[in-house]
């Protein structure tokens, strides 16, 4: 499930925005003010954050760089009023991804916010540690409890996806969609549960019982969160 912060002050143009954004496969939270984002962002985690620069107690541009000063990569568009080239160029230096100015076509909205969560967050440098596990995309190294596991590229590319989103619920048809893109016409059904099976032979210590990889029923799978 790719899930959206949308930091706006105008409830008219806040619903009308979420409304929008929302899918099947894509929740929207909602928040109008700096301190209401500064309070969600503390206890959660997004796939991407949509920001109105100008609000009521502050700008967004400063909950920007306090994010990006404690490591937080998130991928970020500014939403505001101001379109002078000094105003876009402050707030990309504060280290926002994208930038529209209003008013906007809510079709150019969507298209720019597909187009990032595309690209997703961006990698953390070196080996992602979790649990007795440690995974590096890049250099295609995969360890449990420091012994090495061979993964073929659609295991490797449905790891990396469950674990981006780890605590959330991942549907079926998003895996499908992210793991074989090579332009195939058609992936046969039982693609994806023969990979998640495979998978779990390599991870978990008793695949019958997957403590990491699991299945959420009628929806899809999820890389759990260690207590």
């Amino acid at each position: 499930m790719e899930r959206i912060f949308l930091l706006e002050d105008d409830e008219a143009l806040g619903r009308g925005v979420a409304m929008a954004l929302a899918g099947p496969d894509r929740e929207v939270s909602r928040a109008a003010s700096l301190a209401e984002a500064k309070a969600a962002l503390a206890g959660q985690r997004f796939s991407l954050l949509v920001l109105d620069v100008n609000l009521p107690d502050g700008s967004a541009l400063d909950l920007v760089r306090s994010l990006r000063a404690a490591g937080d990569d998130t991928p970020v568009i500014l939403l505001t009023a101001n379109d002078l080239e000094l105003d876009e160029v402050t707030g990309l230096e504060a280290g926002a991804d994208d930038y529209i100015t209003k008013p906007f076509s809510l079709a150019v909205l969507r298209a720019r916010v597909a187009a990032r969560l595309r690209s997703g967050a961006k990698p953390a440098a070196g080996a992602l540690a979790l649990g007795p596990f440690t995974f590096d995309f890049e250099r295609m190294d995969f360890r449990r409890e420091g012994a090495a596991i061979e993964l073929s590229k659609a295991e490797q590319k449905l790891l990396r996806v469950l674990v981006e989103n780890r605590g959330h619920a991942v549907s079926r048809a998003m895996l499908v969609d992210r793991v074989w893109t090579d332009g195939a016409q058609f992936v046969e059904e039982n693609a994806l549960s023969v990979t998640v099976r495979r998978l779990r032979g390599k991870l978990e210590a008793d695949p019958a019982r997957p403590e990491y990889l699991k299945t959420v029923y009628g929806i899809g799978y999820t890389w759990a969160v260690e207590p």
